[in-house]
């Protein structure tokens, strides 16, 4: 049964410059949940990370840690941030050990665990994220795909209940990204929670089984990706375009869109 992770009660935020980021946000996320966060750049998504994590609090509003007020105390965001874990577009902002062994045990430490605690936490994560050959290796000169393994491996360590990742597969080469979408599978069956900021409404369509979609700080949709691709007056007002095999679903005439090329495959089979 999912339970409920995080919880926002009209939050707005507004940066020191007036602007306003979010207006009266209210949701909720819960264990298990793939949901992708879509919407143009500077419609709030990154903003909304933050205070997911508590790097920002919110202006107006609360936000609620399985059913907390998260304060800005120590404890409370010490806690917001042990089961939130946030993997950061550029890696290199996140990546700041010596070595990749270094990298990964950092967040634990800061945990207080105890030692022992700490290495299983550092070996589970290693092995999960298949970096055994790096363990040694400085992280900074690693390729991107293996930085953002490494970056997910740092998150992964403390055993967080949601883990959010901005854009993850930018920069990343075809090989790459096929190598992220099956570290998210993994992520997945474990029953962690993943909130993922893209723009690439061909993965949110194939992936998520939820989307929110923002538009200049407010949330504009809260439901599942057949409904919001299905409507071509939100897309439009929100700066998107259906996904390609919707949009081939529907010049075929399939009585239900598709969401992957193995489904089309089928679907054809099946025609034939």
């Amino acid at each position: 049964m999912m339970h409920e992770i995080i919880r926002f009660e009209q939050v707005s935020y507004t940066y020191e410059d007036g602007r306003e980021a979010l207006r009266n946000l209210s949701v909720s996320l819960h264990s298990g949940e793939k949901v992708a966060v879509l919407g143009e750049n500077g419609a709030g998504k990154s903003t909304f990370f933050l205070l997911c994590n508590g790097v920002l609090h919110p202006t107006r509003g609360q936000v609620f840690l399985e059913g907390v007020p998260v304060t800005q105390k120590r404890q409370s965001l010490t806690a917001l941030r042990r089961k939130v874990g946030f993997v950061f577009q550029d890696p290199d902002v996140q990546l700041l050990a010596g070595t990749v062994e270094e990298e990964i045990s950092f967040g634990p430490l800061n945990l207080g665990w105890d030692e022992a605690t700490v290495r299983k936490a550092v070996e589970q994560s290693i092995a999960n994220l298949r970096l055994e050959a790096f363990r040694t290796r400085a992280p900074q000169y690693l390729s991107g795909g293996e930085k953002k393994r490494v970056s997910i491996a740092d998150v992964l360590a403390m055993s967080p209940a949601l883990i959010l990742l901005d854009e993850p597969a930018s920069s990343l080469d075809p090989m790459h990204t096929q190598l992220l979408e099956q570290n998210l599978a993994m992520l997945e069956s474990r029953g962690i929670a993943l909130l993922i900021s893209t723009h690439d409404v061909n993965f949110a369509w194939r992936w998520a089984d939820r989307v929110l979609l923002f538009h200049a700080g407010t949330l504009m949709a809260d439901t599942t990706p057949d409904a919001v691709f299905s409507d071509p007056n939100l897309l439009a007002a929100c700066g998107l375009t259906q996904p390609t095999l919707y949009s081939v679903s529907r010049i075929l005439g399939l009585p239900q869109p598709i969401h992957t090329l193995e489904e089309l495959e089928q679907q054809y089979t099946r025609q034939r």
